[in-house]
């Protein structure tokens, strides 16, 4: 049975149901009025800065990937650069989310970084719509090179952004082993 996470009135924030995954850290208590009951409290991730953060970084990924698609011709027909594009994005999104998870780094940093380069940024470059069209598109001519292409993006995609996920782990052990070994 799920079960609703409880709103922790004192911290102001949802209990983990799953600590051992990073906890949105968007997820926080709307402050209400005694009046209407209404939220008072705008989600921070919808603050004007927020938005401008994100659009900034959509346009300069969008931009990228589009340099690149025009830059990289088709191998064998194959949307090649489509394909590395989201592979790449994947790993980089791991690597960032993971990264920006730290609690040891400032809350704000971090939410501006998730949200400027990652939803932004990566958001832009990666391309699931072009997979799409792609894949139909090789599916009119090769169904099996079409099946095969959507596939490996995706089982690509997934093991790049668990790499990216353990790069960040590691590098963040080794920051903390590295300073306690300073330290002592």
């Amino acid at each position: 049975m799920n079960e609703t996470p409880e709103l922790d009135p004192a911290k102001k924030t949802v209990d983990d149901p799953f600590p051992e995954l990073p906890l949105d850290p968007d997820a926080e208590a709307a402050e209400t009025t005694t009046e209407t009951g209404a939220s008072g409290a705008r989600p921070v991730h919808l603050t004007p800065s927020n938005i401008a953060l994100v659009a900034t970084g959509g346009a300069v990924g969008t931009g990228l990937r589009l340099l690149l698609e025009d830059l990289v011709p088709r191998w064998g027909g194959v949307p090649v650069v489509t394909l590395a594009i989201n592979v790449v994005g994947a790993f980089l999104l791991g690597l960032l989310l993971e990264k920006v998870a730290d609690p040891a780094l400032d809350e704000r940093w971090s939410r501006r970084a998730r949200l400027g380069l990652g939803t932004g940024g990566l958001g832009g470059f990666t391309t699931y719509s072009a997979l799409a069209t792609d894949t139909a598109l090789l599916g009119h001519e090769r169904l099996g090179l079409a099946a095969a292409y959507a596939g490996v993006t995706v089982v690509v995609g997934l093991l790049a952004s668990i790499g990216g996920i353990t790069l960040a782990r590691r590098a963040r052990r080794t920051a903390v082993d590295d300073g306690q070994a300073a330290a002592a």
